[in-house]
């Protein structure tokens, strides 16, 4: 039996360790071989559910999965199972909610970090390509201006690229 120390400690780090699989699955496979789910996502959305919400489908299978193995096999997976639950959680509350608007959460930070984690998340939004985003993590919120120089440097190369075609 682990104790509770050992517990959190793999909650904690499964949860800042989805920060690290968030951003390669939003960059690599989100922005790559799945783009026909995560498009949508990119698009504006009339209904209450967009393409892209299976990828929600898909993770929380697994997780249940991983859940169900921890619970039978191996205690420490239902810890991990616990921190990707959490981030999972909060990922819906501030993505969903405050950055797109999906939940009935109405306000938005005036400054500081979670205003600088919406900024963020609405550059890698004004791009609706599979290429050219930037910034793909969820916690992660980068200089917003260093983001706004990145899409530049990155929207002038593809016009450069266009051109030369």
């Amino acid at each position: 039996m682990m104790d509770w120390f050992w517990t959190l400690v793999l909650v904690i780090a499964a949860f800042l360790g989805m920060e690290v699989f968030a951003w390669y699955a939003h960059k690599y496979i989100m922005h790559g071989w799945g783009w026909r789910w995560h498009k949508s996502h990119h698009e504006p959305t009339d209904g209450v559910f967009e393409k892209n919400d299976l990828y929600v489908v898909v993770f929380s299978l697994v997780v249940i999965g991983m859940f169900a193995v921890g619970d039978l096999y191996w205690k420490p997976l239902t810890a991990i199972a616990s921190g990707i639950t959490l981030y999972g959680i909060v990922y819906s509350l501030f993505h969903d909610g405050m950055v797109h608007r999906r939940w009935p959460i109405r306000w938005q930070p005036k400054s500081g970090y979670l205003k600088r984690l919406v900024q963020a998340h609405r550059i890698h939004h004004a791009v609706r390509t599979r290429e050219g985003a930037v910034s793909f993590g969820f916690l992660h919120a980068p200089d917003v201006r260093k983001l706004k120089k990145r899409l530049k440097q990155q929207q002038a190369a593809s016009v450069c690229e266009d051109f030369s075609e």
